[in-house]
Formats: C-alpha cells, sequence, structure tokens
C-alpha cells in the first residue's frame, strides 16, 4: 500500500530533495551540452514522486540520479536528431547568402568609383596623407614620420582632404 500524501512529503524533502545541489552539479559535469539542467531536475523529482506514490523506492538517490542521467540521455539525443535533420533540407530554403546583390554590387562599385574620383581631385600632399591615414590605417605620429612632417600637418591635410572629399560629393549631389 502506498504511503500518504504528507508521509511522502516528509520522504521526499529528507531523501530526493536534499540531492538538488549535487544533482545539477554532476548532470552538467557529465552532461555540458545539456541546455536546461533544471528542467530535468524537476523531471526527475516528479518520477520519483510519481514512483513513491505507487509502492516503495529502496534507493531514493540512486533512482533520482538514475532518472535524471536518462533524462538528459535523451535531450542529448532529441537535441542531436534536431541538429542533423535542418542540415538535410537546407538546399531546399532560401539562406541569406553574405554576397552582395547584383544591384547592390553596382552600386557599391559607384560609390568605390566616385570615391576614387573624389580622393584623385585632392592635392597631391594631401591626397598622400588621407590615403596614408584612412586606407591604410596609418597613425598621424606613423604619417608624419614616413612623410617628415609635423603631426599637426597630418592632421591640417586630412581636415582638408575629408572638407574637399564632402564638396566634391555635395557638388555631384551625393550625400
Amino acid at each position: 500500500m502506498p504511503p500518504d500524501h504528507s508521509e511522502n512529503g516528509q520522504w521526499f524533502a529528507s531523501e530526493v530533495q536534499i540531492h538538488h545541489g549535487a544533482l545539477r552539479a554532476w548532470l552538467r559535469g557529465r552532461f555540458p551540452a545539456v541546455v536546461d539542467v533544471e528542467n530535468i531536475i524537476h523531471e526527475a523529482f516528479a518520477r520519483v514522486w510519481r514512483a513513491r506514490n505507487h509502492g516503495e523506492v529502496k534507493s531514493p538517490k540512486a533512482f533520482l540520479f538514475a532518472t535524471a542521467q536518462n533524462l538528459a540521455i535523451d535531450q542529448a539525443r532529441r537535441y542531436r536528431v534536431a541538429q542533423i535533420d535542418p542540415v538535410a533540407e537546407m538546399s531546399g530554403l532560401n539562406v541569406y547568402e553574405e554576397r552582395p546583390t547584383p544591384a547592390e554590387a553596382a552600386a557599391r562599385s559607384q560609390e568605390l568609383d566616385l570615391l576614387t574620383q573624389a580622393i584623385q581631385s585632392l592635392p597631391d600632399r594631401c591626397r598622400q596623407v588621407l590615403t596614408l591615414r584612412k586606407i591604410y590605417g596609418l597613425s598621424q605620429k606613423e604619417i608624419a614620420r614616413e612623410l617628415g612632417i609635423s603631426e599637426h600637418t597630418v592632421e591640417a591635410q586630412v581636415a582638408n582632404g575629408m572638407r574637399r572629399c564632402a564638396a566634391f560629393f555635395r557638388e555631384r549631389g551625393v550625400a
């Protein structure tokens, strides 16, 4: 005959629930790929509770850990199957590609041509400084050392080049 509910509650607290922390640590260590450890623990608790209501559970801790282990293995199997199935069907999906569309590629090409024209329209020193700074990413100090000019001159040439390029774009109706 199964025990009454108050007896079950006491038994559950003293024989099963006290293993919650140890079970969580054991599951995380043994099954690192398991997504929701707490869900597995609660399901294992529920199954141990139901088993107790149907009769005696001789070794509650062992039963709890074995139940949790089986639940974790089942979850890992389902997760693995879920990961495999969509891959097989990918050819039928419209997947975002990182390549630009033909329209985007044409627009990018036009923008680069316009930028090249703007840079080419700059005075020689200004073009050289702006290219080293904005295209090659050199610091003001590196450019000054490379060209034998002061850092202040580099800063002024970059600012001048940016203003001239902005004006070049405005003249052509490009924002």
